[in-house]
């Protein structure tokens, strides 16, 4: 039987770089900076993910590494559809960006409006790693892009698991995660997306 590791190993290198690149054509779309949602990138994505579903991986650690893909896949087309539905219905959704306050309105420029970097949603934290290293990983970019110190990653996934744990206690299923750039500095921000599950399965019901 052929070795299948070079062949497979491209393959979830192509898989991992599209993904990539369809995370920030998303990001760039809720932004306000491509007009469009990039479908074309998304369906390109997603064949990838179907064509390699259908294989048999025998090798453990690209078939965990495919497996986080796909995940990462999934978790991320539900949470754009999320957005485009809350677009589409005039609702708050996790890609909205919070108003500011009047004062802030007359002295900001233009030039300084935040701009979205990465969104993503956590239930557990601890059980979605591979997320939170991506969120992670996309703060520390931009933060040494702004000329900021890095945060340590255990005092970074410790803030998240905390924030979770608190909105969960408030009634909170799911917290988005925000990493955006304002006035030359990075802040991530937590937005609650509480009851979102609830008025989707009851627009489901009706259908």
């Amino acid at each position: 039987m052929p070795d299948e590791s070079p062949d497979i190993e491209r393959e979830l290198q192509a898989l991992e770089a599209e993904l990539r690149r369809l995370e920030a054509e998303y990001n760039m779309y809720f932004a306000g900076r491509l007009p469009r949602p990039p479908w074309e990138t998304r369906k390109r994505v997603e064949g990838l993910v179907k064509r390699m579903d259908r294989q048999y991986i025998s090798n453990y650690g690209f078939r965990f590494k495919f497996s986080t893909l796909q995940s990462r896949f999934t978790s991320h087309v539900e949470l754009w559809d999320r957005g485009l539905r809350s677009r589409e219905e005039g609702r708050a959704g996790p890609f909205v960006q919070p108003p500011r306050p009047p004062a802030a309105e007359k002295s900001a420029k233009p030039a300084a409006d935040a701009r979205a970097v990465h969104v993503t949603t956590f239930k557990d934290p601890l059980k979605e790693m591979d997320k939170l290293h991506e969120l992670y990983d996309n703060l520390a970019e931009m933060r040494r892009q702004a000329g900021q110190d890095a945060i340590p990653f255990h005092k970074f996934a410790d803030l998240i698991k905390t924030q979770v744990t608190q909105m969960k206690e408030k009634g909170t299923p799911e917290v988005a995660f925000r990493v955006a750039m304002k006035d030359g500095k990075v802040a991530v921000t937590a937005r609650a997306l509480k009851g979102q599950a609830d008025k989707d399965s009851k627009k489901g019901s009706k259908k």
